[in-house]
């Protein structure tokens, strides 16, 4: 198989794993890490993801051959994206898609457990997670501006959606030293009143990702002229139009 060079954008919560991935590939693979929770703004994770996807060849001026986005359809963010040259995108409706190895194994995974908090690497390193430190520090910042009688009812209400929520599922990738952030997950558990467990991830979806085996029932692959569109009614999740 000729040699590529790929240009991957990926969220900072999957930047262990693009790496990781991204050494061990055949292929030149160029890493772009976006910022940790533009999925929260999808309209804002479009535009700066679009930005990148202006950049068709790399810092020595060799063309890539293909962007490959480290994002699944993540609260539609990725709908609309187009570029000058192909686009490959994971099927899948977020990242955990990409961590597990497959939309299948999330999808059992998803269905035989009720209200899911995921935890990962990425995650921990690079969002406040649902735990004793981030109830700590909201109750600081509501206290400093309203006192403590308003903080605590905005606490209440602030908490009510923890509720609909019963595991923190940790995401465990064997090759990385996990000890500590495993410990940290069942702390969360503990604290929040959740159940804790552990799911093995696949670095084989990733890898399959940036070796160039596109798949195109893993894959989208959006050519020139085409953008990407969502399409959740059927298996694909995502298509190109």
């Amino acid at each position: 198989m000729e040699q590529k060079r790929l240009h991957f954008i990926v969220c900072k919560v999957l930047q262990r794993e693009a790496y990781y991935c991204a050494a061990k590939s055949p292929n030149v693979v160029d890493v772009t890490i976006m910022p940790q929770g533009l999925h929260n703004e999808p309209a804002k994770l479009t535009a700066e993801v679009q930005e990148k996807l202006k950049i068709t060849h790399d810092v020595q001026g060799r063309p890539y051959d293909a962007a490959i986005l480290g994002y699944a359809l993540c609260s539609n963010g990725i709908v609309g994206l187009k570029a000058d040259i192909p686009i490959i995108v994971p099927r899948g409706h977020d990242c955990m898609t990409i961590l597990l190895g497959s939309k299948e194994k999330y999808k059992d995974y998803f269905d035989s457990h009720r209200g899911i908090y995921w935890y990962s690497p990425g995650w921990i390193e690079s969002s406040l997670m649902p735990s004793q430190e981030r109830y700590g520090q909201t109750l600081a910042e509501y206290t400093a501006k309203y006192g403590i009688d308003n903080a605590e009812y905005l606490m209440e209400a602030e908490q009510t959606w923890l509720k609909e929520y019963a595991w923190a599922t940790f995401i465990d990738w064997p090759m990385f030293e996990n000890k500590k952030n495993k410990d940290y997950t069942k702390n969360c558990a503990d604290f929040l009143k959740w159940n804790y467990d552990e799911v093995k991830g696949d670095p084989s979806y990733i890898q399959r990702l940036l070796d160039g085996q596109w798949d195109s029932q893993e894959f989208l692959i959006v050519k020139p002229g085409q953008h990407i569109a969502a399409d959740i009614t059927s298996p694909g999740i995502i298509t190109a139009e």
